[in-house]
């Protein structure tokens, strides 16, 4: 079992710290004196970033996948041609000086759409500055994916009334972060720690299966797995995997599924999850099952995004790396302006 001795030895920045503070980091920024906008007349929303606060858009494009706005997230440069003045871009860059981001931001405002901003600072704050967008300014923890309740529960703050998000919902989330914290912490280092006991099964390739719903959180348990754990890894929707993917099966190899499953999946899905945990067992292929909490939307998603991100720490020290570095993200960065 894993101690707090050789998380410090092999965490050198200290990411589980910001980990074990996420629920008071979402509480204070949601709770925070962040000025909150309304826009008024929108019947389209896009949000942009990249890597980890592109899974910021992701998210929110879940949570609001059952109201009558249409949503698009934007990792790259481009924006939707369908982008107008009734349009609201939400651009996220933890840095300020991510460059698809920026363009996204330039684009949005020669189309003279609604625009917000989100940053630490950078080129991004400049940009909004000088030319009078609205820009809300977050502080980033450790790293921009180690800064992910910051700016989610910053956003909550100040367009929970726009997006039409209950703030009931944005408070039950947090007290179940704060549940969540208590079980897998590093002041509980023990057998009980669900995401310490996922970082101990996990081997080779993770294969991560989700349903539509969680799309979000299987992206990002992806995109940690590649960043803290320098492992690859891979994402598949379970419903559409059960009409190719689940062909590879047949073949041995060094891949292990997770089922990422959901309180409230449709029938037909859980139907699903039942007929490809038969699957496996019948061809004893070692599976692992990890459950969302009941609740809103919001809160499941975030709740497990915690569990599976602190999982990925655990699993990089159990490795003997450090989770903090990512050198091949900075290789590119340094050669693309």
């Amino acid at each position: 079992m894993l101690d707090l001795s050789a998380i410090k030895k092999y965490d050198s920045q200290k990411m589980y710290e910001v980990y074990d503070k996420w629920p008071e980091i979402a509480r204070e920024s949601f709770e925070s004196n962040q000025e909150p906008v309304d826009f008024d007349s929108i019947d389209h929303i896009v949000f942009a970033g990249m890597g980890g606060s592109g899974a910021i858009g992701d998210i929110f494009s879940a949570i609001l996948s059952k109201t009558k706005i249409h949503v698009n997230v934007v990792k790259g440069y481009l924006l939707p041609t369908t982008v107008d003045s009734n349009t609201l871009v939400i651009t996220v860059s933890v840095s300020g000086n991510t460059a698809e981001t920026l363009t996204v931001l330039d684009s949005a405002y020669k189309r003279k759409s609604k625009i917000i901003a989100f940053s630490s600072g950078g080129k991004m704050l400049e940009y909004c500055t000088k030319n009078k967008i609205e820009h809300r300014l977050v502080p980033q923890y450790h790293s921009p994916r180690a800064s992910f309740t910051s700016y989610l529960y910053t956003i909550l703050k100040v367009l929970h009334s726009t997006l039409e998000i209950k703030q009931q919902d944005i408070l039950e989330s947090i007290m179940e972060l704060e549940n969540t914290s208590k079980k897998i912490s590093s002041s509980n280092l023990t057998k009980n720690n669900l995401s310490l006991n996922l970082a101990e099964w996990i081997t080779g390739i993770p294969m991560i299966y989700y349903p539509f719903g969680l799309q979000s959180v299987a992206i990002r348990f992806k995109n940690t797995l590649q960043e803290n754990v320098k492992i690859h890894a891979i994402a598949e929707d379970v419903v559409e995997a059960c009409h190719n993917g689940i062909v590879s099966w047949e073949r041995e190899s060094n891949v292990k599924p997770i089922l990422l499953q959901g309180a409230d999946d449709y029938i037909k899905t859980k139907e699903r999850w039942n007929v490809l945990k038969e699957y496996f067992k019948e061809n004893n292929i070692d599976c692992r099952e990890v459950h969302s909490n009941k609740g809103s939307i919001l809160s499941k998603i975030i709740n497990l995004i915690y569990l599976l991100d602190y999982a990925t720490v655990y699993l990089a020290i159990l490795l003997k790396i450090d989770p903090s570095p990512v050198n091949s993200i900075d290789y590119i960065k340094q050669r693309i302006q």
